[in-house]
């Protein structure tokens, strides 16, 4: 069993991370809201929700983490070698909607999603607040991969990404971190492992650094307005 959150309070403190379950792997709490206060609040200390139609909202807090410094991006040889043909282009936050829905198409074609229209709701609602943001790729004016995730001060976190055509997640992926790189931020959270992720660059540590580093990260500002310039 895990403790239950009151849906109307979304002041109601999370409990500890470090109270999460170790089987599920992560499992810290059920119920609350999606509302914008209690995700920006679970992001800043490092809970993410992840559930699907049938069940309650769940929380998670998973040890050990995958994460990766924008700067530590691995870009292999033939990948550079595509992104340097300029055939892609890619943007910011200019189909956030379109990335969103794609990312929950995706999973609808794999094995269920677990972007349910609550989920789609939630983070339509943080990116019209500023917090929510999307990489588009486009490829001869069509929109073949992107992703979608939370900025808060020097930390993205990434929640889905998509992919039409070959690549195209990888290049989205590699342009966000080059930007992030760039921007002052200071580490990517990229949830749990996968091997699409590792051959990036990304690695995990534990749950415990992990806190310790949003501790330091997320109360700096960056320039949010660079996203939509």
């Amino acid at each position: 069993m895990v403790p239950w959150l009151d849906p109307n309070n979304d002041l109601e403190p999370f409990p500890s991370p470090e109270t999460s379950l170790d089987e599920p792997n992560g499992l810290l709490a059920a119920g609350g809201s999606l509302n914008p206060e209690r995700l920006l609040s679970a992001y800043r200390q490092g809970i993410f929700p992840w559930f699907e139609d049938d069940q309650p909202i769940l929380w998670w807090s998973p040890n050990p983490r995958m994460v990766i410094k924008p700067s530590d991006t691995h870009v292999s040889r033939s990948l550079r070698k595509i992104i340097n043909q300029g055939a892609f282009d890619c943007t910011f936050d200019t189909a956030f909607n379109d990335v969103i829905h794609a990312c929950s198409s995706s999973r609808e074609l794999q094995a269920g999603t677990w972007i349910t229209p609550s989920m789609v709701q939630a983070y339509q609602t943080l990116f019209e607040l500023g917090s929510g943001h999307s990489v588009e790729v486009w490829l001869e004016g069509e929109l073949v991969g992107g992703l979608y995730g939370v900025s808060i001060g020097r930390v993205f976190f990434g929640e889905s990404m998509f992919s039409l055509c070959s690549n195209a997640s990888k290049i989205g992926f590699v342009f966000l971190s080059e930007q992030l790189n760039d921007w002052g931020y200071q580490l990517i959270d990229c949830q749990v492992q996968s091997q699409h992720l590792k051959s990036l660059g990304a690695s995990t540590i534990s749950r415990r650094d992990f806190s310790m580093m949003l501790g330091q990260l997320c109360p700096q500002s960056v320039n949010e307005q660079a996203w939509r310039q």
